[in-house]
């Protein structure tokens, strides 16, 4: 990799490091630049505007995202059961990478044509993503109660899961549960995943 490579690969590894560790809030092209031992106009070179820097930023947090999905879905061959992988990784990473989450799905950033930097646009990592669970959805249903639209299908699905993971993020459902759910988080997350599973696809067919 080039040294102009080098350098502005650990802009962006200075920036997952912030994120991962303080929150979108804590992350600045001055900041990075002065963690990265830069001058305060460096980053300017390969980021023209803040949005630019965050987008970069989002695009390893898809690509970390991704290779958890594949991790996981290895070997698995049922619609249904690579759905439920799915949902499960998508949520332990909105719990694990707290401020990568927040990043990654804000719409101004998604809306990236006008933060260009040179590299691929946002979307470009976020549109695959959102086919293969159209995909998916379409596949679990297409037997029983098919989707009008899959796309529509497929949004909802994701909305309810990103809902269930921002809720118990902020210990809303914690807080609603605890007097209902005597069991642990990890298998009252895992229930919850599996009643977003049935409420989109309907109970599995043994």
């Amino acid at each position: 990799m080039s040294t102009e490579g080098s350098l502005r690969e650990r802009l962006v590894e200075v920036g997952v490091h912030l994120v991962m560790t303080e929150g979108t809030t804590a992350v600045g092209l001055r900041e990075i630049a002065r963690r990265a031992g830069v001058s305060h106009g460096a980053p300017r070179r390969y980021f023209p505007t803040h949005h630019s820097l965050l987008s970069a930023i989002a695009r390893r947090g898809f690509a970390d995202l991704e290779a958890r999905f594949a991790a996981a879905m290895a070997g698995l061959t049922s619609p249904r059961d690579l759905l439920r992988v799915f949902a499960r990784e998508y949520v332990a990473y909105a719990l694990e990478c707290r401020g990568m989450f927040e990043l990654m799905f804000r719409h101004e950033l998604l809306d990236s044509d006008r933060h260009g930097s040179g590299g691929p646009r946002l979307r470009e990592s976020t549109l695959p993503l959102f086919e293969r669970l159209v995909a998916l959805v379409a596949e679990c249903r297409s037997a029983g109660n098919p989707p009008e639209d899959p796309a529509v299908a497929a949004a909802a699905f994701w909305s309810a899961l990103h809902g269930l993971a921002q809720l118990w993020t902020w210990g809303s459902l914690r807080l609603v549960l605890d007097a209902h759910v005597g069991v642990p988080d990890g298998e009252r997350l895992d229930r919850l995943v599996a009643e977003v599973l049935d409420a989109h696809l309907g109970p599995a067919v043994p």
